[in-house]
């Protein structure tokens, strides 16, 4: 079984909420935490992270802190005997910088790779719209060029949520990655 934190990623309608609440449900103790959560909680003065962002924006000073504040929840789920399930988008070099903010050991990290044809057949038959001035083909680009290949890495183009979460739990120690 999983415990400690499992982060799981890809692109927007790639499936994560619906693959880490399914996971969580099927674990004994688990949390979802929802990484988008710490974004919307800003009020006022939220600067969406849109292409062209640059490491110094604002953007980036807000990105950087929804991951510390979603690792830190992340790391006092399991601290209290939790599996801590996050989910969000962490693509790049975030990537390896978010693994960093985790304490908590062991550590899995999740990639759900569908091809960009069924995320944009997700996204089109989906109420809420993540895309804004992103396409689905540049962020797909972005996740299979410049994100480090840590972790399970899985095409789940064809899958259920229950066979990605079948898929997990079978790749587990794959996923593991401290």
């Amino acid at each position: 079984m999983l415990e400690g934190v499992v982060l799981i990623t890809g692109i927007m309608a790639a499936g994560k909420s619906t693959v880490a609440q399914a996971l969580a449900e099927r674990l004994p103790r688990a949390a979802h935490v929802r990484g988008d959560v710490f974004r919307r909680m800003l009020v006022t003065g939220r600067a969406e992270y849109e292409p062209g962002a640059g490491p110094r924006s604002e953007a980036e000073a807000q990105l950087q802190l929804r991951y510390r504040l979603s690792a830190a929840a992340a790391d006092t789920y399991a601290r209290a005997g939790f599996t801590a399930v996050v989910q969000d988008v962490v693509l790049g070099a975030h990537l390896t910088t978010y693994t960093e903010l985790v304490r908590t050991r062991p550590l899995y990290v999740v990639v759900l790779a569908p091809n960009p044809e069924a995320v944009a057949e997700r996204e089109a038959g989906r109420a809420k719209t993540g895309y804004g001035a992103w396409t689905v083909a540049d962020l797909d680009r972005g996740l299979r060029a410049d994100t480090p290949r840590v972790g399970l890495w899985l095409d789940t183009s064809e899958q259920t949520a229950g066979q990605t979460v079948d898929a997990i739990l079978a790749g587990r120690e794959k996923a593991r990655i401290r």
